[in-house]
C-alpha cells in the first residue's frame, strides 16, 4: 500500500521482515518439535535457536537465481546455521511455512483493526447519547419524510458498526490456523504432533484438515469481512456528505484553521475525508472479489493465488486500518448544527405531518383511501402555495371535525417523533460502553 494510506503499526506486520521472522520462527519450532519427538537430537536444536538468521539481501540474491523465495530462504538459513541445517524444514513443504506465516499476520492486522473499531464504535456512541434528543429530518429518496432523532441516526451508525466488527472478529479467527501437514495434507513426512506444537508457538489453532495450503475460503472470509466494513464506513461517510451540502448543512467535516478547500474557490469547504472514505472502500470491496476468486484453485493446489495474496491480504487490512482511524477522526470533530436541522425540519411548513394527520383520521373512523385522499389534497395545496400544512388540512370541514384545531396542531409537534428513541436506546443497550467487537 502506497505511504498516503498506510499506518505504522500496520507495515510493520506486513514488512518483509516480520514475514521472515516468522518463517524462521516455523522452523525453528518445528526442529523443537521434532526434538521432543526424538527425531531431532537436542543439541542440534540448541544450534539452530542459536544461529538461526537469514540476510534478506543475501535471499534475495540467490531468489534471483532460484526464482522460489522459499528455497532461497531455506539456503540463506543453511548458510547462518551450519550442518545442523539438515534438520530444518524436516518432512515440510512451502506452504507449511508460507501459510502459517501468513495466518499470524492475519491475525495480527485483525486484532489491531478490532481494537481500531473498538475505539471508533466508542466515539460514534457517545455522539449518539449526546443527540439523544436533538431532531434531525429523515429523508428517504433523498426527500424530507418524518423527523428522527440525530441520536438515533448515530446510534443506527453504531450499531451498524458493531456488527462489522462481529462478521470481522469472526473472520480472523477463522484465517488464524496455520498447517504442516506436506505436500498434499497427508502428514506422510510430517507427525501432526508437529503442526500443533508449532501453531501453538506461534497463537494459532491446527486446521482441521488442509490439502498443500489452507483453504481459501478463510481469507476470503477476513477480505469480505474487511469490504462489509469499509462499506459500512463509507455509507456513513456519504451521509456526511449529503448532510454537508450547502442547500442542508446539517453536519459538516471538522476544518482546520489553515486548511484550504479549493485552489480556486477560498469559500470551498469540501467533505474531502469522507469523499476519500468512500473511494478506498471500493478498493476493499474489489479485494474481496479477488479473495473469492482465490478459492478455486486445481486439486490440492496450484499457485494462482499466490501472486494475489502478496498484495490484497497486506493492502486491505492496511487500509481498513487506516479508513477506521482516518473515520474515528472524522467523528470525533464533526461540525453538528442543530439549529440548521430545526430551520430545514420548518421549511417545508409542517408537511412533515402528513402521515400523522392521516393515522389519526384513520382512527377517528374514516377509511384510509379516503383519508389519504384528503391528507394529499391539502399537503399538494400546501407545497404548491407556501401556506402552512395545518392551515391547508383545517379547510376540510370533516378534518376539522374530528381532530379539532388542538389535534391538528398536535400532529405537526416534534415530540411525538422523539418519544419512542429512549425505547430503541435501551433496546440496543448503548447507554453502556459495548464489549471489544466478537467479544
Amino acid at each position: 500500500m502506497i505511504e498516503r494510506y498506510s499506518t505504522p503499526e500496520m507495515n510493520e506486520i506486513w514488512s518483509e521482515e516480520t514475514r521472515v521472522g516468522l518463517w524462521l520462527q516455523v522452523e525453528v519450532e518445528a526442529a523443537r518439535a521434532w526434538s521432543e519427538l526424538g527425531r531431532v537430537p537436542p543439541e542440534a536444536v540448541k544450534i539452530i535457536d542459536e544461529k538461526a538468521a537469514v540476510d534478506i539481501a543475501r535471499m534475495k540474491e540467490i531468489e534471483a537465481e532460484t526464482h522460489h523465495d522459499v528455497i532461497a530462504f531455506l539456503k540463506v538459513l543453511g548458510e547462518s546455521i551450519g550442518p545442523e541445517a539438515r534438520y530444518v524444514h524436516l518432512g515440510m513443504t512451502s506452504s507449511d511455512i508460507l501459510d502459517t506465516a501468513t495466518a499470524v499476520q492475519l491475525n495480527r492486522a485483525g486484532l489491531l483493526i478490532l481494537d481500531e473499531l473498538d475505539a471508533l464504535c466508542e466515539a460514534v456512541r457517545l455522539l449518539a447519547l449526546k443527540h439523544e434528543k436533538t431532531p434531525i429530518m429523515g429523508r428517504t429518496h433523498g426527500v424530507h419524510a418524518e423527523p428522527t432523532s440525530l441520536g438515533l441516526k448515530f446510534a443506527y451508525w453504531w450499531d451498524e458498526l458493531s456488527r462489522a466488527g462481529d462478521m470481522l472478529a469472526v473472520a480472523v479467527g477463522a484465517a488464524s490456523v496455520g498447517k504442516l501437514s506436506g505436500a498434499v495434507g497427508t502428514y506422510v513426512n510430517l507427525d501432526p504432533a508437529v503442526e500443533r506444537h508449532v501453531c501453538e508457538a506461534l497463537g494459532l489453532r491446527p486446521a482441521g484438515i488442509s490439502s498443500q495450503i489452507v483453504s481459501r475460503d478463510r481469507h476470503a472470509a477476513y477480505l469480505n469481512a474487511l469490504a462489509v466494513l469499509g462499506a459500512v464506513i463509507a455509507r456513513e461517510a456519504l451521509e456526511i456528505r449529503l448532510l454537508a451540502r450547502t442547500e442542508t448543512s446539517e453536519i459538516l467535516e471538522g476544518f482546520a484553521k489553515k486548511q484550504k478547500g479549493s485552489s480556486a474557490m477560498p469559500h470551498k469547504r469540501n467533505p474531502i475525508k469522507c469523499e476519500q472514505l468512500c473511494g478506498l472502500a471500493r478498493l476493499l470491496r474489489t479485494n474481496a472479489l479477488a479473495g473469492i476468486e482465490n478459492i478455486e484453485l486445481w486439486h490440492e493446489r496450484d499457485i494462482s493465488h499466490s501472486s494475489v495474496e502478496r498484495v490484497i491480504l497486506p493492502d486491505s487490512s492496511t487500509l481498513a486500518h487506516y479508513m477506521i482511524r482516518k473515520y474515528r477522526a472524522v467523528v470525533e470533530r464533526l461540525d453538528v448544527r442543530p439549529d440548521r436541522m430545526l430551520e430545514n425540519i420548518e421549511s417545508t411548513n409542517g408537511l412533515f405531518a402528513s402521515g400523522t394527520v392521516l393515522t389519526m383520521l384513520v382512527e377517528k373512523g374514516l377509511s384510509r383511501d379516503e383519508a389519504y385522499d384528503v391528507v394529499q389534497s391539502a399537503a399538494m395545496a400546501a407545497r404548491k402555495s407556501g401556506t402552512k400544512f395545518t392551515d391547508e388540512i383545517a379547510k376540510d370541514a370533516r378534518t376539522l371535525e374530528l381532530l379539532g384545531k388542538d389535534g391538528i396542531v398536535e400532529a405537526t409537534g416534534l415530540e411525538r417523533h422523539l418519544a419512542s428513541t429512549e425505547a430503541v436506546f435501551e433496546r440496543l443497550e448503548i447507554r453502556e460502553p459495548r464489549k471489544e467487537c466478537g467479544a
